[in-house]
Formats: C-alpha cells, structure tokens, sequence
C-alpha cells in the first residue's frame, strides 16, 4: 500500500515538473517573439547610416532671413513650393508674443518678406497674443514638389496659440487655420474657434499637461494608423513621474484625426523623447519606404546647447533615434548658441537645412546649411544692442 501511494505521488510530482517546464518553455519562447519583434521594428545600422549619408549637410551656407532690428527674433521655418517659387512660412516674435509670416524666393538662398499669415488680435480669444503656425499636408516626398495639399478645399495650418504676453508665456495650445485662398500670397488665415488640444483636455497624459507647441500636420496615405491624417506635436509636461529633475522638459506625441478639426490622442507615452531636455519640433520627410523625424535636442544630459537630429520609422509609430553624431549643431559666430529647430529638403541633387540660428547676443534668424558647398552668405545681423554695465 504504501508503496502504490508512493508510486502515485511521484507521478503527480513529475506531472507537476512537466508542466513548470512547459511554462517555462512558453515564457521563453514568447520573451524571444517579443525582442525579434522588438528588433524587427527598429530600423538596422545600416540603415540609419545609409539614411544619415543621405541628407547630411557639412556646408553652412550661413544666414538667409534676419529681423529688421533687435526688438524681433525670427524663428521655425517651414518651407514649401509653388509653380516656380519657393515659399517660407516663419514666426516673428516681438516681445508680446509669436505672429505667423510669409517670404518667397527663386533658389532657397535669397529671400523676400512677403507678410503676415497669423496675426496678433485684441478680441479676448484664446490665442489673442501667441499664433504660432505651421503648414499641413504637404508633399514630404523626399526631392518631391513639396507643395501644399488641400483638404476639404481648403489649405491647412497647425498652430500653438495662448493669450499670455512674452515669450512662450501663459497656457499654450494646439489650433487648426485654414483658407481657401491662395497660400502663396500673404492675407490672414481663417480659424477654428477653439483650440483642437490642449494641456487642460481630460485624457491629457503626464508629459503634455502644461504646455502643447509645435506641430507637424501630414497625411496618412497608406493608412499605418487607420486614420487620415497624424499630428505631431511636441509637449512640456510632468517630469516627477520618473524622478528626474531638470529645468524643462519637452517630448514628442501623436495625435490623429479624419477631418482635419476633431484630434484624438494616439498612444500613451510620447513618440520620441530622452531622459533629459528638450526633444522637439518634429518635420516628416518620407526617403523610400521610410519616414524621417527631423527634430531637435537641448539641454540633454550628456551635451550642451541645441542642435538638430533624426529618427525613423517604418508605420510611423515605432521610431528608431539616430545616435550618431548631430546633424546641425553650434559652431559659427550666428549660431554658437543654438542652431536649431530643422526643415530639412532635397532639390536638383541638393540637400538644404533650414534651421533656427541664435547667437550669444540672442539675436535669432534663419539660417541654411546644405549638402554641397554653395559658397557663403553675406547677410549678417544688425550690430548688437549696446550693453550698459552698472557701475
């Protein structure tokens, strides 16, 4: 008897042993499907190197746009075409806030204001004292017509708006402009009476509940996430989730929607971001069969200032970050301080980057670096304001 009863028992530990292993088995196997998935989403080394050869620009052709005096600071451009011309949607800010301008050129070095797009209003409004806009739908075919698409018979801009005087100040949220007319001609652009998001809304996310500020607004043609169009957008929030501290923090989300004026939050944590500072102000350029996040960094842990950088993507949610060295980064007289905030675009074999140049005076302009040497700039901005030291 009892060695029947011993018999039994060591069957049901067996039994047990079996069935631990085959658990095991199984949590391997899947932990082994989860990082060949993991892996099959990121982009290889080669590939981001092939895609870093393909639009470095080593040659600073130097400054393209700068303020008319000191009391103006240029900033984010965002380049298009039309016909035979080239045109620049920019911000201007003048100490009370951010208005929306238009310039035009013939070859991308030499440009000419044109005027403004978004303008400042005393209505009691929202976005009263900060219209900060960029174009939408756009053609981001690398070396593509890079002209802008119209939906709905309109043509489209995303903007961040607030009614705080200064700089960046007071709630700041994402609205949607529109106009029917044509975008190659400076006139105000129509808007959506409230803003599309903001940091107040009740499915905000810890990194995006203070401030919301540029957008990149495209087309999802190949309908990666079941939608017709992606906004991304970058955000300053809450950082005391991760105990980190810093003096600010920026990271880039998705939204998505089918009309152009109803968004919805995609995914629960940002796109891209680092564990330190600022990572920004991204723009989409589509080389093949993958996108490019042209973006940038600062204030990052492991270097200083600002400087432009990349990432890419397959289906426009899993993003694979360049970690080599930056794209544009400080090193001229006109931008030792920053040079930041990318339009990057290939025309006739050329690759031109655009960017936010700031010197150590603070003076902000628009400047280009390009794939092959164009030779340099002669426009410079206007001599410093004189500095009083108190005695």
């Amino acid at each position: 008897m009892k060695k029947k009863t011993a018999l039994k028992f060591g069957s049901i530990h067996t039994r047990r042993r079996r069935k631990q292993f085959i658990y095991l088995s199984i949590s391997v196997f899947l932990h082994v499907l989860t990082a060949c998935a993991q892996q099959k989403d990121r982009l290889t080394n080669h590939e981001m190197q092939a895609i870093y050869n393909e639009v470095k620009t080593p040659h600073k052709y130097g400054l393209v746009m700068v303020p008319p005096d000191n009391s103006k600071k240029m900033d984010c451009p965002t380049v298009f075409r039309k016909d035979s011309l080239w045109y620049m949607t920019y911000l201007v800010f003048d100490g009370r806030g951010y208005e929306t301008w238009l310039a035009s050129s013939r070859n991308l070095l030499a440009w000419q204001d044109l005027g403004k797009l978004l303008s400042f209003s005393d209505e009691g409004l929202w976005d009263d004292h900060q219209k900060a806009g960029y174009n939408a739908l756009q053609d981001i075919t690398w070396e593509g017509d890079y002209e802008l698409h119209p939906y709905d018979g309109k043509y489209w801009m995303s903007y961040f708006g607030g009614d705080g005087r200064g700089y960046e100040a007071g709630n700041l949220s994402i609205g949607m402009a529109y106009t029917d007319k044509d975008p190659s001609q400076a006139h105000e652009w129509e808007r959506i009476g409230e803003p599309v998001l903001t940091s107040q809304d009740p499915n905000v996310r810890w990194w995006e509940n203070r401030k919301l500020f540029k957008s990149t607004v495209m087309r999802d043609g190949k309908g990666l996430t079941g939608h017709n169009f992606v906004m991304y957008y970058n955000a300053n929030g809450d950082s005391a989730q991760h105990n980190i501290k810093t003096r600010w923090f920026e990271r880039i989300g998705m939204a998505v929607s089918d009309d152009m004026v109803h968004w919805k939050r995609y995914l629960d944590e940002p796109v891209v971001h680092h564990p330190v500072g600022i990572t920004g102000d991204a723009i989409i350029q589509q080389i093949g069969d993958t996108y490019v996040m042209f973006y940038f960094g600062a204030f990052w842990q492991d270097r200083e200032g600002a400087f432009n950088r990349f990432a890419a993507s397959k289906d426009l949610v899993k993003w694979t970050d360049w970690e080599g060295e930056s794209l544009i980064e400080p090193s001229e007289s006109y931008d030792e301080q920053y040079a930041h905030k990318s339009f990057v675009l290939k025309h006739e074999g050329v690759v031109y980057h655009f960017y936010c140049a700031v010197n150590k005076h603070d003076q902000r302009g628009i400047a280009v670096a390009t794939s092959k040497d164009l030779g340099n700039s002669k426009k410079t901005f206007i001599a410093p304001d004189p500095v009083t030291e108190e005695k």
